[in-house]
């Protein structure tokens, strides 16, 4: 089914579609004949992405902040009234890394909160709402995690946001079914990316350990997610409704929750995580 017209038409936003796993979809929506526009908080990132996919006229890219209502209203508003309108919709920007809970700050809380419920739900209203305006249907897509059903330590503001969209895709694909738009997830396993990697694996860059207690041997590839990602989202599977897909291995029915292993962590295993995450954001930073 993956021929090369097959997104032919479609305008799709990703939101951070920059980076890691927003930018292998909206690669593999690209050579299946979408136009994308992807999103993120840093400019000089966006622009070197959509320059690698080709750029304009099939690549365009905008700074949005999602965690503001309002400012993800004023850049969907634009593109509708540029007339090139968004047809699908990949909610994939995220934040997240480990912290025991009791450490947590109201701040850092409310850092992944923010992107992650409220800020999916603020693009997912946006462009929905316009979609029935228009009479024209569409299909939203949202990237969460097997910590849905499972639940994790030392990432709870992820899991507690995450398992918000998984019941705002559940709600909507029947709400919102009646004006033919569809609403699916994905809940990947790991799939290393260098930011993911650096702020819930700290110095584990190999991945040795999630292989190995996989049931299939291995950790994902881009690739496989951007291919289950263009399947979702295509015209010909338009009866899929309000499912979230795992897309790990069978990990997460052989093992549960993620993390468990840093069960075991003491003060200085914490200490020491905290310095490379931190250092890994000054990076990010600059």
């Amino acid at each position: 089914m993956f021929r090369d017209d097959l997104f032919a038409g479609h305008r799709v936003l990703v939101t951070g579609g920059g980076t890691g796993l927003g930018r292998a979809m909206a690669e593999r929506l690209l050579a299946l004949g979408a136009e994308v526009e992807i999103w993120g908080r840093r400019d000089a990132v966006l622009k070197e992405a959509a320059d690698a996919m080709g750029g304009a006229p099939r690549v365009s890219f905008r700074a949005v902040d999602i965690r503001d209502g309002e400012a993800v209203e004023r850049a969907v508003a634009a593109a509708w009234e540029e007339g090139r309108p968004f047809t699908r919709l990949i909610n994939n920007a995220a934040g997240n890394f480990i912290s025991r809970t009791e450490d947590l700050s109201r701040r850092g809380f409310r850092a992944i909160a923010e992107i992650v419920f409220h800020g999916t739900f603020h693009v997912t209203q946006e462009v929905g709402k316009r979609w029935i305006a228009d009479g024209t249907g569409g299909a939203v897509l949202s990237i969460v995690v097997t910590w849905i059903w499972t639940g994790s330590p030392f990432v709870v503001p992820s899991a507690m946001s995450k398992a918000g969209v998984e019941a705002m895709t559940k709600s909507l694909a029947v709400e919102w079914g009646r004006h033919g738009i569809r609403l699916n997830g994905i809940a990947p396993g790991v799939i290393p990316t260098e930011g993911a990697s650096s702020r819930l694996r700290p110095g584990d860059t190999r991945h040795s350990e999630p292989a190995q207690r996989n049931p299939l041997g291995r950790v994902g590839k881009l690739e496989e997610i951007g291919d289950l990602a263009a399947f979702l989202l295509a015209p010909d599977t338009g009866w899929i409704n309000g499912q979230t897909v795992a897309l790990d291995g069978g990990d997460w029915l052989a093992n549960g929750a993620y993390f468990t292993n840093y069960l075991g962590w003491g003060d200085a295993e914490w200490q020491a995580a905290r310095e490379r995450i931190r250092a890994r954001d000054a990076a990010d930073k600059n």
